[in-house]
């Protein structure tokens, strides 16, 4: 029994990976080839990438959107949780990155499913508010520009469905004493981000401790 959230040690998060992470082969392979890149600490981690998928079957989503894609591991994660006829729409800006999205989601069988936008994640947002209209979206997952993300939340809003759920990457970014740069422009916009959503009456809102900080807002 506990009052307070844990913090992981090595030896538990170690217990995590080996009892209750099923990553499939494919999702192992992308993250091996991802861990010597530029950026690779802009991965997700296995165990949020098995969450997210979870959340993305628990409430049946079908239309699901990804704000920043890097090398595909959520988005991919995301796809194997969909039905054949689930479609995922991620937004990125780097052709080199999600080169490597691509040959993963083939390999993995799920490129179907997948529509992927190489333009700034607002301008797909406006496209989708114009052709798909409100409430069309299940599920959207924000991990790209953090200056950003009040924006994309404020679009999202419109375009996620009542009881449809908006995940946001790095929330715990800016606290805790191992976190380098607290107070760089990142930090302060997770900060302005996490104060803006606080008192939200239009959501639902948990924070979870995984990762660097999973924020889940349900739109009421």
């Amino acid at each position: 029994m506990s009052t307070r959230s844990m913090s992981l040690s090595p030896d538990i998060y170690q217990y995590v990976l080996a009892h209750a992470v099923r990553e499939p082969a494919v999702l192992e392979r992308l993250r091996a080839v991802t861990a010597g890149m530029r950026g690779a600490e802009m991965q997700i981690s296995p165990e949020q990438g098995q969450f997210m998928a979870l959340l993305v079957r628990l409430i049946g989503a079908r239309r699901c959107i990804e704000l920043g894609t890097y090398t595909g591991y959520s988005s991919l994660a995301m796809a194997l949780a969909l039905s054949p006829e689930g479609r995922l729409i991620t937004c990125d800006v780097s052709e080199e990155w999600t080169a490597i999205a691509r040959r993963f989601w083939r390999e993995a069988g799920v490129e179907s499913r997948v529509e992927l936008k190489l333009q700034p994640g607002l301008k797909t947002l406006e496209e989708l508010e114009l052709s798909a209209g409100r409430a069309s979206l299940d599920f959207a997952f924000v991990d790209a520009d953090k200056s950003s993300y009040i924006a994309y939340y404020e679009k999202l809003l419109t375009l996620v469905r009542p009881g449809g759920l908006i995940a946001v990457d790095n929330t715990l970014f800016v606290a805790g004493e191992t976190i380098v740069g607290r107070d760089s422009a990142p930090a302060r916009a997770l900060r302005e981000f996490n104060d803006h959503v606080h008192h939200d009456e239009r959501v639902d809102l948990a924070m979870v401790p995984i990762g660097e900080g999973l924020t889940l807002l349900r739109i009421r």
